[in-house]
């Protein structure tokens, strides 16, 4: 039986890479995101949404059911990051912040749960390295994937009866856009994106800057039953080794 698969955020970087390693695999990719996908990306089902507004999961839902009558996966993907100290942060940012990368967890699950819970499935997570290991002038995001992370554990518990599983992937430095956006925070050195990118590459033990491909990988791997069984509740950092590392090193 051909499996099915929801991925938000489906539009860029990790959402992207992702929704091409399912559909390789021969799952069906449906995704949701607030601009629409590039014509190469292979979603069978693409639903415009703003993942931050709680009207639009009824809609989704709806469409989604409509096209398939069960998900095997759910890949919350969809995420915002917002640069700047906290003193400097307006509650606006703040909240919206946590809208799109806690509360629209929340919503998914509860609203996709029942397309779910029919022959079971897998809940993955994108969560981040911020979530264990942060720097500064990135505080909301750091918050609000920490606290997904903890998310990840108590929806592990709470699933395991009716055959969930729900793990996160905790990505380091990716190519993404999200990244090259934040270069410019303070943490690193350089002057120009090619510095930054180069002096960030530095920090990891690989000594090399993540691809989007790499994570989807990752996602996969727990999102597949045949693959990651008797894994949930569970953590999957993918960094290049840049938390291995002491800092003072």
């Amino acid at each position: 039986m051909i499996k099915t698969v929801l991925i938000t955020g489906v539009s860029g970087g990790i959402g992207t890479a992702s929704a091409s390693v399912f559909a390789i695999a021969g799952w069906r990719v449906f995704g949701v995101d607030c601009i629409k996908p590039s014509s190469l990306t292979p979603v069978e089902c693409f639903v415009e949404a703003d993942l931050a507004d709680p009207r639009s999961y009824e809609r989704l839902f709806t469409e989604i059911a409509d096209k398939s009558g069960n998900i095997d996966a759910l890949i919350n993907n969809a995420a915002l990051q917002i640069c700047k100290p906290l003193l400097e942060t307006t509650l606006e940012e703040w909240d919206m912040v946590m809208a799109v990368n806690l509360r629209s967890v929340y919503l998914s699950v509860y609203h996709m749960y029942p397309l779910i819970q029919k022959y079971g499935g897998s809940i993955v997570n994108v969560s981040s390295v911020h979530a264990v290991s942060t720097s500064a002038n990135i505080a909301a995001y750091a918050a609000s994937k920490g606290a997904l992370t903890s998310l990840t554990r108590a929806l592990a518990i709470e699933m395991a009866p009716n055959r969930i599983r729900v793990n996160s992937v905790l990505p380091g430095a990716i190519d993404t856009q999200m990244l090259r956006t934040g270069l410019k925070r303070g943490h690193l050195s350089g002057v120009n994106v090619d510095e930054l990118m180069a002096n960030l590459a530095e920090k990891t033990v690989m000594g090399r800057i993540g691809t989007p491909e790499e994570i989807a990988q990752a996602i996969f791997f727990l999102a597949d039953d045949e693959r990651s069984s008797f894994i949930t509740g569970q953590a999957l950092i993918v960094d290049g080794g840049a938390t291995a590392r002491l800092s003072t090193e």
